[in-house]
């Protein structure tokens, strides 16, 4: 496994085989850092809401849809998005991705942004196709003013050596060729009803 720099990430945009990183939009070619690529914010929000209900139910049946304790909301590129103190949202990149069944990308805030308090962590598996998923906090005492739009997050890109990729295998793959924001579909997962039977 190693860590694609600037070199070989140009190189993979440029191809047309089943090894291409696909990018679009790809507004400006400052995007690509030397070992990352910056991935600008989305205009869609699903925004978590506090509700009567003491917590999210994924084992309890009958159980409430998680999509309940959500919001959608919109923006236009250029407006601005408050993200509140210890509020999650779950928001995407402008940019629909395409990844190489040979690479996988860690998804994490920029610097700038992990000064504000904003932190999000997640990984992209090889193959993976879609708008990147945003599943922002702010971890800071203060609201923080987005714009939509803005250079938000950085993936860094490892390549695994071996194509494997997220659209083989035998489960069903919960969150791909997305381009909105979707909730949890941990309620989904097969291991809770195996686990509810235990009791």
């Amino acid at each position: 496994m190693s860590l694609l720099q600037a070199p070989e990430i140009h190189r993979r945009i440029g191809l047309t085989d089943s090894t291409r990183l696909y990018i679009d939009p790809l507004l400006e070619p400052g995007q690509v850092g030397e070992v990352s690529i910056d991935l600008r914010l989305g205009p869609d929000f699903l925004v978590s809401l506090l509700t009567r209900k003491a917590a999210v139910e994924l084992a309890t049946l009958p159980r409430r849809g998680v999509s309940s304790y959500f919001r959608m909301t919109r923006r236009e590129v250029g407006d601005k998005f408050v993200l509140y103190s210890g509020q999650i949202v779950l928001a995407t990149s402008l940019e629909y991705v395409g990844m190489p069944n040979d690479v996988y990308a860690d998804i994490i805030s920029r610097s700038s942004y992990s000064r504000l308090g904003i932190h999000l962590n997640t990984m992209i598996q090889p193959g993976f196709r879609g708008c990147i998923p945003l599943e922002l906090v702010n971890h800071g005492n203060n609201p923080v003013e987005l714009v939509v739009g803005s250079r938000l997050v950085q993936a860094r890109l490892f390549s695994v050596g071996t194509a494997s990729g997220y659209q083989s295998g035998s489960s069903n793959r919960k969150y791909l060729g997305n381009v909105r924001p979707i909730v949890s579909r941990a309620q989904d997962d097969k291991d809770l009803a195996t686990l509810s039977k235990m009791r």
